[in-house]
């Protein structure tokens, strides 16, 4: 039995990234390719540029737009992706040993949850077939004690 199985990720989650990325490049850009970008999305379907105009006031990406370009640039280029380093070597090595360990932790509850969906299929397959050779057996015959 292969134990190995990696997590794949959802749509969701894929449509999330895609999307967080698409972000990062324009926050890359500045202010100016959102704007580009809301404009063009209004010409080719005015609900998106809508979506983009409401997102950009939300996250108020269109009022300042500088500290985000500053932090996702520096942010992302550092080890696995989680923060840049603080200048402090010995809590950067904590939180790396922390986060190792909670990954670990993460797979280990994957690996469970599939073991456990495993033996749930498992039982339920078991029930199923002997339901169904309980229902091919004849009915055994009915004695009727005389009165």
């Amino acid at each position: 039995m292969n134990t190995d199985i990696a997590p794949r990720p959802s749509v969701l989650d894929r449509v999330g990234a895609v999307l967080a990325g698409i972000r990062d490049w324009l926050d890359e850009r500045g202010k100016g390719a959102w704007i580009a970008a809301m404009i063009l999305a209004f010409i080719a379907c005015w609900p998106l540029g809508l979506a983009i105009l409401g997102y950009m006031i939300w996250s108020k990406r269109m009022f300042s737009c500088r500290h985000r370009h500053h932090h996702h640039r520096h942010g992302r280029s550092h080890g696995l992706g989680y923060a840049a380093p603080t200048g402090n070597t010995a809590f950067d090595a904590y939180r790396e040993e922390t986060l190792k360990r909670l990954e670990d932790e993460h797979r280990e509850f994957l690996d469970f949850l599939q073991k456990l969906r495993e033996a749930k299929d498992k039982a339920e397959f078991d029930q199923f077939i002997q339901s169904r050779k309980e229902s091919d057996e004849p009915p055994a015959p009915r004695i009727e004690p005389q009165a």
